[in-house]
């Protein structure tokens, strides 16, 4: 639905307007009125010939809204992907943008070209590596080279160098695999055990009982750690997901109002006033662009933001299973060990085993991902601190410089300003006259003169006060209906009035038309020279990054608590659940007992056979 301008309840009094000339607009020289529809006066094509050159430029101002839907497209293309044909690879958007679809406007303000000479050319002609000194890695690709080239997510050397970060836990995860497999498979098929004697063993069994207990705390401390930091972290990214896609909705929801005043414009008839047929193509071409643009990146920002928030609920019930799952291992291991259950403890520790080494994992994997968050975090403010200047960003959000900035303003004003006078001629050579009955254009006016529209700008396009006998465009419509008649069946007022409602309709719907420039060129603009997006990246890397850094720590720090203790633990428990039973310490005890030999006298236990053995004055308890 097309939205109405503001309106201010002000009106001008009648006296005020009593003293409105009526000769005020501009007339022949017989005194006839000017007939104001395209190429009915000289002055007209005059006008039109002069404007020749810029009528491309009245719309490029919309344009701009497509920028921003570029920010929006690396989250669906930022993995490499081979299209399967020549269009299938191609952005829709970039097809906009790359004037395929442009007509006479894509040499406009959509192109690189149109840059300004001076300093912020020279800012323009720089290049800067975004968060350079960061990301200065090792790059598995390259044969472990540094890698020097900043951030860029469409450069696979700089993915390899953030992956570069996660290969220490990657490495442990694969020393534990193999490791404490090969030490599992000797314990328990081949027999190797460790001896220690009786004398130390009461002392052994209590030192590992006391470190199983604080291992155990320290695996459960990690799974407390890893559940709060989990939530917390999957909590900032839905309100950091959910602050992007608001900044879409906004940007959408200025094109549709956009296309909405366009198509109003397209048809603005003000007793057969028109505007230009190619103005009026233009605005069809534009139309097509700004609708496919608004369809584009609402449709990607609903796909990706739904790819995101599906990745991250997984992510959320991976960190959740591992720990609810280490914990009730930490937990039930320690009560098998202590109750000397070998069987089951054995089925605890293969167990622990394959999830240790998926808990290093996945500690690699979020080493990589707070690398990854804080890289970008860091690359966008720098950029915005330099936006204009060449960097891996200005692919993504092209911006223009601020002298096309303001020739864009400048032909936006110039606009205004021409549909204002459209308006204006009309009311001083129609509306505020007494023309005969025989007229074309009388319908019986009368009353108090209606007042002008305002033109909001000078001659020189410099921001201008209105006359206490002008009306703003503000509150036009408002004021104007106070002048509005009522109509007989044949079109002529029959009630005190200037215009009929047909007319009014028509005078509201220029008004609109100058009102949606007024009022959307500063965002539009805004997101021409990228103001909105530095305003956006500012937003996220003052609010938003520290606190996703500060719980992506607390998750490594989880993960990192889970895999030591759990590792430790396993140790432990292979050591205290093979400890001697009571059973097997009593029997030990009756065979170190004096007895009598075979000849009646009292010594240790012998055997009666052809030759003594002595047991072992000290026996070894094998572990």
């Amino acid at each position: 639905m097309i939205r109405h301008p503001v309106r201010h309840r002000e009106s001008l009094s009648s006296s005020a307007l009593a003293h409105f000339p009526p000769s005020a607009g501009p007339n022949l020289g017989n005194g006839q009125p000017v007939f104001l529809k395209i190429h009915f006066t000289e002055r007209e094509r005059e006008r039109e010939r002069e404007r020749e050159g810029e009528e491309e430029a009245e719309m490029r101002a919309f344009l701009v809204l497509l920028f921003l839907g570029l920010s929006w497209a690396p989250l669906s293309s930022a993995s490499p992907s081979s299209p399967k044909d020549g269009n299938s690879g191609k952005d829709p958007l970039k097809l906009i943008l790359g004037g395929e679809n442009l007509g006479p406007l894509k040499n406009g303000i959509s192109e690189p070209s149109a840059q300004a000479p001076g300093p912020m050319a020279d800012d323009q002609n720089s290049t800067i590596l975004l968060a350079a000194k960061r990301t200065n890695r090792p790059d598995i690709l390259h044969g472990f080279r540094r890698y020097r080239n900043g951030w860029n997510i469409t450069d696979q050397h700089y993915w390899a160098s953030v992956g570069f970060t996660g290969t220490f836990a990657f490495v442990l995860a694969v020393l534990w695999f193999v490791l404490f497999g090969l030490a599992l498979m000797f314990h328990y098929c081949c027999g190797w055990r460790l001896n220690i004697k009786d004398r130390d063993l009461h002392h052994s069994r209590r030192i590992c009982l006391i470190m199983l207990i604080v291992f155990t705390c320290a695996a459960s401390v990690g799974c407390i750690l890893l559940s709060v930091g989990q939530d917390d972290f999957h909590g900032e990214v839905l309100h950091t997901l959910k602050y992007v896609v608001n900044q879409s909705d906004y940007t959408v929801q200025t094109l549709r109002n956009v296309t909405d005043y366009l198509s109003l414009a397209k048809n603005i008839s003000v007793a057969q006033i028109f505007l230009p047929s190619n103005v009026m193509n233009d605005i069809d071409k534009l139309n097509v662009d700004l609708n496919s643009a608004a369809d584009t990146l609402m449709e990607k920002t609903s796909e990706n933001s739904a790819k995101i928030r599906k990745v991250f609920n997984a992510v959320r019930s991976a960190l959740i299973t591992v720990a609810a799952v280490m914990l009730l291992l930490a937990l039930v291991g320690l009560l098998l060990s202590i109750l000397g259950h070998r069987n089951a403890i054995l089925i605890f520790v293969v167990s622990g085993w394959l999830l240790v080494a998926v808990t290093f994992v996945l500690c690699g994997v979020f080493v990589i991902f707070n690398n990854t968050i804080a890289d970008t975090c860091l690359a966008m403010q720098e950029w915005v601190e330099n936006p204009h200047a060449e960097s891996a960003l200005s692919n993504i959000l092209p911006c223009v410089d601020q002298k096309t900035t303001n020739q864009t303003l400048v032909q936006s004003k110039q606009v205004i300003n021409d549909m204002v006078n459209v308006v204006n001629q009309f009311i001083y050579t129609y509306a505020n006259t007494y023309p005969s009955k025989d007229s074309h254009y009388y319908y019986n006016q009368s009353g108090p003169m209606m007042p002008a529209l305002c033109y909001p700008f000078d001659s020189e396009l410099r921001d201008r006060q209105c006359g206490p006998q002008e009306v703003s465009i503000a509150n036009a419509s408002l004021v104007w209906q106070n002048y509005t008649c009522e109509v007989s069946p044949f079109g002529l007022c029959i009630t005190e009035g200037r215009v009929t409602p047909e007319i009014y309709t028509q005078l509201v719907g220029a008004v609109n038309e100058s009102y949606a420039l007024e009022h959307y060129t500063p965002p539009l603009l805004s997101l021409q020279n990228c103001n909105f997006v530095r305003d956006t990246f500012q937003d996220i890397t003052s609010n938003y990054c520290p606190p996703l850094q500060r719980y992506l720590r607390i998750v490594n720090a989880g993960l990192g608590l889970i895999s030591i203790g759990v590792l430790l633990c396993l140790l432990l428990w292979t050591f205290y659940a093979n400890r001697p039973q009571r059973e097997e310490v009593f029997a030990k005890m009756r065979l170190s007992l004096p007895t009598k030999g075979c000849d009646g006298s009292k010594s240790r236990h012998k055997s009666c056979g052809n030759g003594d053995q002595n047991g072992p004055s000290t026996a070894d308890t094998a572990v």
